[in-house]
């Protein structure tokens, strides 16, 4: 009968894969909807330098390519317009904190402010003798200023209204090739240079240098200011580092998960707004090795990744947490939307990541479905089911199957026909207790018996054996006297026992000597 107990869905072996955690299926679940285009990637032919989503609804995104930039819907994903009044290739761009304006710079050095709507070419700022690699507005209330930089290693704050620079903050001694404006104050930013250096910047400050300096020890390509205003990320080599301003500039935590130089960060959301804001963020970086991280800086780990056929060279995450956009050096945009929350408490509620959409639940399988009986090897068992065991099937020897059958005759001529003795002494230790022994012998015809004889003469003077062997000769040549007395083979084997268990009993009588002569000794020796 078949041994039947219950087994957790865990214990039985699957395809491999582990069991996904909540987060990977919030990251999984940024899909290209059905709805909008059958691809799941769009094409601008050219490397696409830098994404800005803008933070008012419906969070349109520019996207900066060659000597233009286009910007797509928030809602149907689909390019809304191209701005090509560029003289060189742009190389970044922003969105205003009202998303009613947007700069952008470009590798002659001048920063270029348009109309999100009507695409008007609004503003002209030059001052930068070099390539604006940087333009950012300020995220909170302030609508009258920006600030960039540059290749000539220079900052600049401007006043765009009156179209004229205000401050020129000098401290970088390479190019100038990021930064980020801070989410607590419009007065403040942050950037980075390939001098290995990243300043903070506070404009209020009329010696007009740095209030914090950090090194970060690579050229830094991408620096962004954490939701609370303390604490910045800079990507710079194959490395992301986490650093405190408010504490000194003190470095929390440095993370090597690339392979390739990291080229650009931003910031997600995994949850709803409520709660605890540090567990709700992520920090996304891409790389030229084509992997997109996403790292959790509460924890300092990595909770998800993916893997992108082309090198990645820019990032972005909508505000309302729906849209994710990844631009690539093949001028590849991959865009992935997820849908919109549900009100029902889901695994992602449970752990606060907010609503996780996952695929619709399948109907319970019963026996009375048809899918049930085309489950495949790798089926998980339900919480509920049992696992049946069926009993191992024991492979047995000829001599074993033979004893089952109660063909007592061939069993002990089948074991001798082999070379264990142990086997042998066995069966014949079975069939006396069957009382089925001396029967078999008599039954013996003149082969078999010299069979059973040779065997009775090279392990009778075994002492593992002697016992039960001796007995048995005994036993044997009170039965075939005749039959042995008959054969020439017989005897000879006769004699070589008689001859094996005389050396036996000379071996024997000489340790009897020798223990004669050894005991008074031992006992004279005990005594002193």
């Amino acid at each position: 009968m078949a041994e039947t107990f219950p087994v957790k869905p865990k214990l039985r072996p699957t395809s491999g894969e582990s069991t996904p955690t909540a987060e990977s299926k919030y990251w999984k679940s940024f899909k290209i909807p059905k709805d909008i285009e059958t691809t799941p990637s769009k094409s601008l032919n050219y490397p696409i330098t830098s994404l800005s989503f803008s933070p008012v609804a419906p969070h349109d995104f520019a996207a900066t390519h060659s000597a233009s930039f286009t910007v797509f819907s928030g809602k149907t994903l689909e390019p809304k317009f191209t701005v090509k009044d560029f003289s060189d290739a742009a190389a970044s761009a922003s969105f205003r904190c009202d998303g009613k304006l947007l700069a952008a710079g470009d590798l002659t050095g001048t920063v270029h402010v348009f109309d999100a709507k009507s695409r008007n070419h609004l503003r002209r700022l030059k001052g930068h003798s070099a390539a604006a690699r940087v333009v950012c507005y300020p995220r909170a209330a302030d609508k009258f200023h920006l600030f960039s930089g540059g290749d000539d290693s220079v900052v600049k704050y401007w006043d765009v209204a009156a179209e004229k620079c205000v401050l020129n903050l000098l401290g970088h001694k390479d190019y100038v090739r990021c930064g980020d404006a801070s989410p607590v104050s419009d007065d403040m930013f942050v950037s980075g240079s390939y001098d290995h250096k990243v300043r903070v910047w506070d404009v209020r400050v009329s010696s007009a240098v740095s209030v914090a300096e950090l090194n970060h020890e690579k050229p830094v390509e991408s620096v962004i200011y954490l939701p609370s205003g303390g604490l910045i990320a800079t990507a710079g080599g194959n490395f992301v580092k986490i650093w405190d301003v408010i504490g000194g500039g003190k470095l929390l935590y440095s993370m090597e998960s690339h392979n390739k130089t990291v080229t650009a960060l931003c910031m997600g959301k995994v949850g709803r707004v409520s709660g605890d804001e540090a567990e709700q963020n992520r920090i996304l970086s891409v790389s030229l090795d084509g992997y997109m991280k996403v790292f959790d800086y509460a924890k300092f780990k990595i909770t998800y990744s993916m893997r992108f056929p082309h090198p990645l060279l820019s990032v972005g995450f909508s505000p309302d947490s729906l849209t994710r956009v990844i631009g690539t050096s093949k001028g590849v945009l991959y865009i992935g939307r997820r849908k919109g929350k549900v009100e029902s408490a889901d695994l992602g509620d449970s752990v606060g990541l907010g609503a996780v959409v996952d695929e619709p639940q399948r109907r319970v399988l019963r026996p009375s479905y048809f899918r049930y009986f085309h489950r495949g090897q790798n089926a998980k068992p339900s919480e509920g089911d049992y696992l049946i065991k069926r009993p191992k099937k024991v492979k047995l020897a000829e001599y074993d199957k033979l004893l089952k059958k109660f063909r007592h005759k061939e069993a002990l001529v089948a074991v001798l026909s082999g070379k264990n003795p142990e086997n042998m002494v066995a069966v014949i230790e079975e069939l006396i207790l069957r009382k089925k022994l001396l029967k078999c012998v008599s039954n013996l015809d003149t082969e078999e018996l010299g069979l059973l004889l040779g065997f009775l003469q090279k392990y009778s003077t075994m002492p593992r054996y002697a016992g039960l062997l001796t007995r048995l000769v005994n036993k044997v040549v009170e039965l075939r006297a005749e039959d042995i007395r008959s054969s020439d083979q017989l005897r000879g084997h006769i004699r070589n026992l008689k001859r094996d268990v005389e050396e036996e009993i000379r071996i024997q009588q000489s340790l009897l000597e020798i223990q004669g002569i050894i005991s008074p000794m031992l006992k004279i020796a005990g005594r002193r």
